[in-house]
This record gives structure tokens, sequence and C-alpha cells, in this order.
């Protein structure tokens, strides 16, 4: 009967053992899944938070450039209208008024026109 109980046993060992090696191998699929999941996570968030940051830097720009906008006085419709005629290569200082600009050469006086400040 000793020997019996001992074959049994390594049946039961042997059967324990198969078990256990088919959990193992459960796990090792698991975590090869896990894993690889982790990794796609990791590349997506890399990716959103640079696009994060894009979108917060594009925010800081446009602030900074509304900021500029506002403190940059803005002309009023007639210096508005000069300024597109002397850009269209026109004078419009009173020493030169309509005659063209040579070439585009700036003009002193018709810059002062535009944008100098009046009292």
């Amino acid at each position: 009967m000793e020997k019996r109980e001992l074959y049994d046993s390594f049946v039961q060992l042997e059967a324990d053992t198969k078990r256990m090696l088919a959990r193992i191998d459960e796990m090792q699929t698991d975590m090869t899944q896990i894993l690889e999941r982790n990794a796609e996570l990791e590349i997506e968030n890399q990716h959103l938070r640079e696009h994060l940051q894009e979108i917060q830097s594009e925010e800081v720009e446009r602030q900074q450039a509304t900021k500029q906008q506002e403190q940059t006085p803005q002309l009023s419709k007639s210096r508005a209208n000069l300024e597109k005629l002397y850009e269209e290569g026109f004078h419009v200082c009173y020493l030169m008024y309509g005659s063209r600009r040579i070439d585009d050469e700036p003009c002193a006086f018709c810059l002062d026109v535009i944008y100098g400040e009046r009292h």
C-alpha cells in the first residue's frame, strides 16, 4: 500500500504542477498584455502632454498679441486711410501730397502725418 500511496502522491503532485504551470502561463500572458497596454498609454499620455503644451503656448502667444494690440494705439479712420495711400506709394505729407514716392522711399514727413502725435 505504501508504493500505491507514493505513486498516487506523485500523480497528484504532477497534476498540481501542471495546474500551477497553466496558471503561471496565464499570469505571464496577462502580464504581457498589461505591459503592452501600459506602454501604449505612456505614449498616448506623452502625445497628449505635447499637444496640451502646444495649445498652452498658442494661448500665451495669442494673449501676448492681444495685449500688444491693446497697448498699440489704434489709428483713426482718416489716418488709416492716409496710411493705406502711403503704403500704395503716394505721399500724404503737406509738402508733396498726392505725388508718387519714387521707389517707395520712406518720407519722414508722411510718417509724421500718419503716426505723429497731434495735440
